[in-house]
């Protein structure tokens, strides 16, 4: 039976904006309050996922969230009618409505960790929504997380869904984006990679000082157990604390790995030598030959990562089994990255080639390519189970083209978030999608 890799990419929402939340994201912070362009955006991404199709990968769409989420300000003392509401929160309280307006929903690499079913006990596909408990902004989104995967997933068969783990900063879990899976094909068994920034409980375990590391040794070790996952099939490894105080808020801005590559950087883990010891062996064990290709920091700096998201890129493998690393076009401004770049796809590695996506909306707001999209590795009857309405084809990127044309706002500012009728706007567009997507009631506005 064959397998394949899909990549179900966030569709960015109508309320995008540059609220500079999240701390620790040096691109987002230092463009806060910068106006935005919500209409651009969309379309940036929806350009992405269209050339991936056209490229011969399997492509699917993951649908935004309504925002404002105003049931998030009532259950934080304001009343009165939706109207009200957002009134009185932009009044007393700005950065709330700010946070319960954020698009962030679109960086679907945070939206849950998936395990394949040639990894599980019971052989399904998993997936275990994040608490992302570490922004209040993101905390609020799992909920509906949970509602859009399990109407994009809904064979009982062949997929199984947890909800998001305690919201507590113990259990603090920011989904793929600190999650890989190494195999020799995508329907073999493969070694699940967690990287995580602290331990909650042990003490000995080092934390950075600066940024807080979001992801918690205990939420990685929680998810290997719901997902039924065997310790001959996961590899935990501590983040550099170093590299969080740069700005490498998670570890998909510092590595990316694919089939039985790692892309990483020098200065991504602590003891490195170790955990790829341990990824070679245990892949070899399930037939696999890792590959560790280290990018080192007299090449490109911690820094020059940072800026480029050179490591927030997708490798993806092409049908001749060479592989392609999709960036920013930040990486192309950086010279030192670029420079880089040249030297690895001249040589004989296995990465050969790489290309360039203009994502400058998501860029500004600290998200590249990686973060806007989730990997989920499925065999011909799980693909085959998958909602039909959420895969990508000409005829969905034409209607989701114009969805976005008729809905979306060309410019956004804090002050637009104030407008009431920006609500009504966003659910307008949302109930449509909906219908689009054959998704379902999803949303809370149509759930009540």
């Amino acid at each position: 039976m064959s397998a394949y890799e899909m990549n179900f990419d966030g569709l960015v929402g109508p309320t995008h904006n540059y609220g500079g939340l999240s701390y620790g994201n040096v691109a987002s912070q230092s463009n806060s309050q910068v106006a935005s362009n919500p209409k651009e955006a969309a379309l940036q991404g929806l350009g992405k996922m269209k050339a991936l199709m056209e490229m011969g990968f399997k492509q699917g769409v993951f649908a935004p969230q309504e925002r404002q989420d105003v049931a998030a300000l009532r259950s934080l003392g304001f009343a009165g009618t939706d109207a009200q509401v957002i009134a009185q929160a932009a009044k007393q309280a700005m950065p709330l409505l700010a946070a319960v307006s954020s698009a962030s929903s679109m960086w679907t690499a945070n939206s849950c960790t998936v395990s394949p079913s040639a990894d599980t006990a019971d052989g399904r596909v998993h997936f275990t929504a994040a608490n992302l408990n570490c922004k209040f902004h993101r905390s609020i989104e799992h909920p509906t997380t949970s509602r859009v995967l399990g109407a994009m997933f809904a064979s009982q068969q062949h997929f199984a869904h947890h909800a998001a783990l305690p919201a507590v900063g113990q259990f603090g879990d920011e989904g793929a984006a600190n999650h890989t899976r190494f195999c020799k094909g995508y329907g073999d068994a493969g070694v699940e990679f967690f990287v995580y920034g602290r331990s909650a409980f042990d003490s000995r375990y080092p934390a950075p000082q600066r940024y807080p590391a979001r992801q918690t040794l205990e939420a990685s070790q929680a998810i290997a157990r719901l997902h039924g996952l065997s310790d001959e099939g996961v590899v935990y490894a501590q983040q550099n604390p170093a590299v969080i105080d740069q700005g490498v808020f998670h570890n998909d801005v510092i590595a990316v790995g694919n089939g039985e590559v790692l892309f990483y950087h020098q200065d991504a883990f602590l003891d490195t030598e170790q955990v790829l010891a341990e990824l070679a062996a245990k892949l070899a064990r399930r037939g696999g030959n890792f590959q560790a290709v280290c990018v080192p920091r007299e090449a490109v700096t911690v820094d020059d990562a940072v800026r480029s998201y050179l490591f927030n890129s997708q490798l993806l493998t092409r049908a001749d089994g060479n592989m392609l690393l999709i960036v920013p076009e930040e990486c192309r401004n950086n010279s030192n990255v670029w420079n880089y770049l040249q030297q690895l796809t001249s040589g004989s590695g296995p990465i050969r080639e790489v290309k360039v996506f203009d994502l400058k909306q998501s860029m500004q707001n600290g998200g590249g390519p990686a973060c806007l999209r989730l990997r989920v590795a499925l065999k011909d009857n799980e693909l085959a189970a998958v909602n039909p309405g959420v895969i990508m084809t000409p005829s969905l990127y034409e209607t989701l083209t114009s969805w976005v044309g008729k809905h979306y706002r060309d410019r956004l500012s804090e002050s637009d978030l104030a407008d009431p009728q920006l609500l009504i706007e966003c659910r307008t567009a949302l109930d449509e999608l909906t219908q689009i997507l054959k998704l379902g009631a999803v949303y809370p506005f149509q759930l009540a």
